[in-house]
């Protein structure tokens, strides 16, 4: 598994992209951290979640929310959008993305502009602004991955 591509979206074979940054390394910018914690994400990887969440606002993270709704999620793709800052010289960042994926049989794209800051050296998770969903347009391609249209996909109905 791990020599195949990483799913956040790098074109990097996992093994040399994001599994080390799962497995404890720190990142070695926001972006880097960012596309970890999607990983995660796809993988199930909580803990990692949690770890990279600024102690500032971990309190109010909800693991077994976080177990249930990654178990009951396909992820179809990661997008960056922005980044501002986040380098590896810089103390504060925002990574901007969307997160394809589907829910419980309804397929979503989630958009995002994510806050980091370094901490102790390691790059941390602030929080994030949520766009609102947009539904995809007839002619779009499906956000499940399936590579057909919205609407002779999960648009139908």
């Amino acid at each position: 598994m791990l020599d195949a591509r990483c799913p956040c979206g790098s074109d990097l074979p996992e093994a040399g992209c994001c599994a080390a940054i799962l497995a404890g390394a720190p990142a070695p910018t926001a972006l880097a951290l960012m596309r970890s914690r999607y990983t995660a994400y796809v993988r199930g990887a909580v803990d990692h979640l949690i770890a990279t969440h600024d102690p500032a606002t971990r309190r109010g993270v909800d693991r077994a929310g976080l177990v249930a709704w990654t178990a009951a999620t396909t992820w179809a793709g990661l997008t960056i959008v922005a980044t501002v800052a986040g380098g590896v010289d810089d103390a504060t960042g925002i990574v901007e993305f969307a997160a394809a994926g589907v829910h419980r049989g309804a397929p979503f794209t989630q958009r995002e502009r994510s806050r980091f800051r370094r901490l102790d050296q390691r790059w941390v998770y602030v929080d994030g602004a949520v766009a609102a969903p947009e539904r995809p347009g007839p002619n779009a391609p499906c956000p499940c991955g399936s590579g057909t249209k919205y609407k002779r996909c999960h648009g139908r109905g």
